[in-house]
């Protein structure tokens, strides 16, 4: 894999924002199987919906609660019937499931990234 290297502007123009999950309930109109969450970044930034493809290492109750690092400068994404306002952050595991992104100690809600 080729990987281009990008300047210190490009990294900065992300916005990776630290946000608790407020609520998270089943997206069984999506393609793939899907969460829908309600995340709180702070009062600057406010409560954003996102979907996510999370479904194999998460059940929806240990999600209530969990910080999560997301994208808050993407533009909204139409997914179905869903308008997803921020791109929750994960790694694929060995199987390609998504293992969230997320702090090791309590942080802030809209904390960014630096």
């Amino acid at each position: 894999m080729n990987h281009e290297l990008i300047s210190w502007d490009d990294f900065e123009k992300v916005d990776l924002r630290v946000g608790t999950i407020l609520s998270a309930e089943p997206y069984p109109e999506a393609r793939k199987p899907a969460y829908k969450l309600t995340v709180d970044f702070g009062e600057k930034i406010g409560v954003k919906k996102s979907s996510a493809q999370i479904t194999v290492h998460y059940s929806l109750d240990e999600l209530i609660g969990k910080q999560v690092i997301g994208v808050i400068n993407f533009p909204p994404r139409q997914i179905g019937k869903f308008m997803s306002e921020v791109l929750v952050t994960g790694f694929a595991d060995e199987n390609g499931d998504i293992v969230l992104s997320s702090v090791e100690r309590k942080l802030p809600n809209g904390a960014r990234l630096c």
